[in-house]
């Protein structure tokens, strides 16, 4: 009897790891490079909908920005919103 629950469970088990997959729910992250003009603000604009402030805040909590500084060239991980 006990084999047999160890049998399911190891099947279940590998049943799982074979199917699971992450979640949709996050979205799919994108880099996106800095343009010259480019603002925090702007860029939150143009990727989340509504306010861009969550957008900004998003933005700078994703690459560490400590303050709302960017260059031209410089690389931004940009999550979906």
């Amino acid at each position: 009897m006990f084999v047999r629950i160890v049998a399911v469970v190891l099947a279940v088990l590998v049943a799982w790891a074979v199917f699971a997959r992450s979640s949709d729910g996050a979205g799919h992250e994108r880099t996106y490079v800095v343009r010259s003009g480019d603002t925090l603000w702007a860029i939150a604009d143009r990727f989340y909908a509504g306010d861009p402030r969550e957008g900004v805040w998003r933005l700078r909590e994703q690459n560490g920005l400590e303050d709302g500084l960017i260059h031209p060239g410089q690389q931004l991980a940009v999550p979906s919103g």
